[in-house]
């Protein structure tokens, strides 16, 4: 029996990715079953969970690279002499855009992986971290130095993932109610912060 390579691995969850959006596009993230992903993506339906033990998990895939696309276009659209709430909101904004084309099928996903009442997975937590690492640096080069981050962080997160369950049933034109909210979020937390960095 041939030995599969790290390369058709890789090739094999491209695959697998490729078929889940597609399926999770046409048919919704509820109805797109594993055994359809499976055989759209040419692999025995055992096989899928070696790669992604639940949809979810696929849905945190599609969303880290989505999120890496928006961590390059925040650090190359960030201009000099931005406040924190410009940054931090811009931070998100860019985040909402790259996710944009997920937006019909990720909601049921982040209600299960990304809120901060549930465990998530290894992928979700890698997510939130990645995430949370960006906003303390992002705040530190403000010049503004917590004595202690978990709160603060707390906090963020609960507010980013509010902000991401309404903004994936806002109908708005162009999900400006989203912004809206997002804004006075961002406003209320740096605020917040901002007293407790400067006592």
């Amino acid at each position: 029996m041939p030995r599969i390579t790290e390369q058709d691995k890789r090739a094999t969850r491209t695959r697998i990715i490729a078929a889940a959006c597609n399926l999770f596009k046409g048919k919704g993230f509820e109805q797109a079953t594993t055994r359809e992903i499976a055989q759209a993506a040419g692999i025995a339906a055992g096989t899928l969970f070696n790669y992604f033990p639940t949809k979810e998990d696929i849905v945190m895939a599609l969303m880290t690279t989505a999120l890496e696309l928006a961590a390059e276009d925040f650090a190359k659209q960030r201009r000099e002499g931005a406040t924190l709430e410009e940054d931090l909101f811009l931070h998100v904004a860019t985040g909402l855009r790259c996710l944009k084309v997920h937006r019909t099928y990720i909601g049921r996903a982040l209600e299960t992986t990304l809120s901060p009442l549930s465990s998530g997975s290894e992928q979700a937590e890698a997510i939130r971290v990645t995430h949370l690492e960006n906003v303390q640096q992002t705040i530190a080069q403000h010049g503004l130095a917590l004595s202690a981050w978990t709160v603060p962080m707390q906090l963020y997160w609960t507010l980013y993932t509010g902000v991401l369950a309404y903004w994936v049933n806002d109908a708005s034109p162009k999900q400006e109610d989203t912004l809206a909210m997002l804004d006075q979020s961002i406003a209320m937390f740096v605020s917040w912060v901002t007293e407790q960095g400067n006592s």
